[in-house]
């Protein structure tokens, strides 16, 4: 298995849980080197082999635990799933206990609190912060205390009043800042939803229709090119079908452009709903439509233009008036050929269309 095969075994392809499982082992890289240092502290005659020894036994278990739950998926019924907070816990315990253990050298814990802190900044809330801040003054204080009442020629009271003070002051100033942090994050987090959805606009009033919601005709003309090309390299054949709805400026004149404007909106939702998923409709100005049909020959494709005309004819939109307004729709379609461009078939389905105009529209020619 190759190193990317391994990573992916281990922290899995989701990237989620990736990063979850990614957080949890970094935490568990920190710890060794947490553990490595108090061992240290044993080769120099500092702390004992008994206590040290069962310090890291169940600080490496713990956290190998917590990444056993981040992988198996176990903690994604917790609000937190990546455990975060869990951890940070846990890691204060640790770090309490170990300053209870190594006496002289106990000043050296205090560096990796502030590193368990650094962990939850990009991570925890501020609430969760706060507690965890007030989680460790009472977790060291408790510590303190205890060690300068059972050992206070190594834990002097005064000193260790001093360590409180400065455990006091700053893990509330550490969670301050993780607040700082947090709402700076909240904030990038939404610029960056604010510009997506702006994106998403500037991209839909570049491909679409504004009034009808179709594809607009630069748009619908880059996919029929595209779906040319498709077919080159597959061999299938698609039909284009040119639509007119007919007698569309009487409507405009007759019961306003506001009636007019709805007449295209209902008429684009019947289209719609018509069609497949996969063929894609249109707008190339006024009361003109373009249907591509993918994937289908002319018998098929005269169906589904025949489909579409019949639901056109038989839908009403109701007018300023109170008069429903019944609109057909003529149709010129034809299959492509091989070899020619999309222009070529776009022209012998518009001269379809003007048959079908002129044999008394509402009606299909084929081309």
């Amino acid at each position: 298995m190759n190193l990317q095969g391994l990573a992916d075994w281990l922290l899995t392809t989701d990237p989620a849980q990736r990063g979850r499982l990614a957080q949890s082992g970094r935490a568990m890289v920190v710890m060794g080197a947490a553990v490595a240092a108090v061992h240290y502290f044993v080769a120099i005659g500092i702390a004992t082999v008994p206590s040290v020894r069962a310090w890291t036994v169940v600080s490496l278990a713990g956290l190998a635990v917590a990444f056993l739950m981040v992988r198996t998926g176990w903690s994604r019924r917790w609000a937190d799933p990546s455990l975060t907070v869990a951890q940070m816990l846990y890691a204060l315990t640790m770090a309490a206990w170990a300053y209870a253990m190594l006496g002289p050298a106990r000043g050296a814990v205090f560096p990796i609190v502030m590193v368990i802190f650094m962990f939850g900044l990009f991570a925890a809330k501020p609430r969760q912060m706060a507690w965890a801040s007030l989680y460790a003054v009472v977790v060291f204080g408790l510590a303190m205390a205890f060690m300068a009442w059972r050992l206070p020629r190594v834990y002097p009271p005064l000193v260790e009043l001093g360590h409180f003070i400065m455990v006091a002051t700053m893990l509330p100033a550490a969670s301050m800042l993780a607040a700082r942090i947090s709402l700076m994050r909240h904030r990038m987090r939404a610029q960056r939803l604010e510009l997506k959805q702006a994106l998403v606009r500037i991209e839909e009033l570049a491909t679409c229709d504004t009034l009808t919601g179709l594809l607009n005709r630069r748009h619908l003309l880059e996919v029929l090119e595209r779906e040319l090309q498709r077919s080159v390299r597959s061999g299938q054949a698609f039909c284009i079908a040119v639509l007119d709805l007919d007698s569309f400026r009487d409507v405009n004149r007759r019961h306003g452009i506001a009636t007019g404007d709805q007449v295209l909106r209902v008429f684009a939702q019947e289209a719609q709903s018509s069609v497949r998923i996969v063929d894609r409709l249109g707008r190339f100005g006024g009361g003109t439509f373009v249907l591509l049909l993918c994937d289908t020959r002319g018998p098929l494709g005269r169906l589904a233009v025949e489909r579409l005309r019949e639901r056109v004819a038989a839908m009403q939109v109701p007018s300023a008036s109170g008069e429903p307004v019944r609109v057909t729709v003529s149709a010129g379609m034809t299959e492509h050929h091989a070899g020619e461009s999309i222009d070529q078939a776009l022209s012998r389905a518009r001269d379809a269309l003007r048959e079908a105009k002129t044999q008394g529209r509402n009606r299909l020619v084929v081309h």
